[in-house]
């Protein structure tokens, strides 16, 4: 992992200390189970259910990892009421009067199905900073520039 500034939502960083409570815990236990029955079965060199517990192992471990990388450097965000900071929920209206909500976390914490926009993507990089009453524009990644009208701002 580089050694980029990771910037977190204080409720980011409580789904990541959750899910490293959960991988090295009970998932670590159930896994260490499958291998033990696994072995049960006998000749290891073609026993696709030991493989398949090796490869669970192999792949919860090193997601064990990468949350314990970003949770030793990552920081919470301290969003600022009266601009767009990491951590805001941003509604948003186009010249239409279309109107969007969705919240601006870390690159780690990126979910578009459920309105969680990157800092660093391209509305992103455009609204922090911002209050509510300015106009912004950007460009979409199919190079479409789009501009809103920021209506409302909450931390």
């Amino acid at each position: 992992m580089d050694t980029k500034e990771i910037i977190l939502t204080r409720e980011g960083r409580e789904k990541l200390e959750q899910e490293l409570e959960e991988r090295t815990g009970a998932r670590r236990e159930e896994i260490i189970e499958r291998l033990k029955e696994a072995r049960g079965f006998g000749d290891l060199s073609e026993n696709a259910e030991y493989d398949a517990a090796r490869e669970e192992q192999a792949r919860n471990e090193s997601r064990i990892n990468e949350i314990e990388q970003i949770l030793a450097v990552a920081r919470i965000a301290d969003g600022d009421a009266m601009s767009v900071s990491i951590g805001s929920k941003v509604e948003i209206e186009d010249e239409r009067g279309k109107r969007l909500t969705f919240q601006i976390v870390g690159t780690t914490q990126t979910d578009s199905l459920n309105h969680l926009i990157s800092n660093e993507s391209p509305a992103g990089k455009a609204m922090i900073g911002h209050v509510t009453g300015d106009r912004v524009s950007f460009t979409t990644p199919s190079g479409k520039v789009r501009q809103y009208t920021i209506t409302n701002i909450e931390v």
